[in-house]
């Protein structure tokens, strides 16, 4: 295997570690909003909760039970929401990771493409170099004989 090919073949494998980068960041976002979707439901289902709260009290009044029973279930509303937001904050977190991951990717993949790249011109140039002198080699030589044919033909 060549050079070049070893280097195209670097190239394809850093091209999948992005690909995978790529795919494992859109994974994490997809993930997120799930979590934001069920953080939102959260939040909506407390302030209804709230609301008809708010209306039974207004409208019938409450006793110390109910005060108390709705509150610990305000709570357990509250620790829910407060454990969402954790599972936001860790989902933000490895969604700068996986971003970081994904920019690290694609700088490895755009050197290694602009490596490959001169490395090819460099092969070319070699390559025209050495055709150049082939070329010249092959005039001088054409013209050595055609000299030696005219001195001989001269001197006959």
């Amino acid at each position: 295997m060549s050079n070049i090919q070893t280097l195209n073949k670097v190239v394809e494998l850093a091209e999948k570690r992005r690909d995978e980068a790529l795919s494992a960041l859109g994974q994490l976002q997809r993930e997120r909003q799930v979590a934001s979707e069920q953080m939102q439901q959260l939040q909506t289902y407390a302030d209804e909760a709230q609301q008809r709260w708010n209306a039974r009290c207004t409208s019938t009044g409450v006793d110390a039970a109910q005060l108390h029973h709705h509150r610990q279930f305000m709570q357990k509303i509250d620790h829910a929401m407060e454990f969402q937001r954790g599972v936001l904050a860790q989902r933000d977190e490895l969604i700068q990771r996986g971003q970081a991951q994904v920019y690290a990717a694609e700088r490895d993949v755009a050197g290694l493409r602009k490596y490959t790249e001169r490395k090819l011109e460099a092969l070319n140039l070699r390559a025209l170099r050495q055709d150049q002198k082939s070329t010249d080699e092959m005039a001088l030589t054409i013209h050595l004989r055609h000299r030696l044919a005219q001195s001989q033909g001269l001197r006959s």
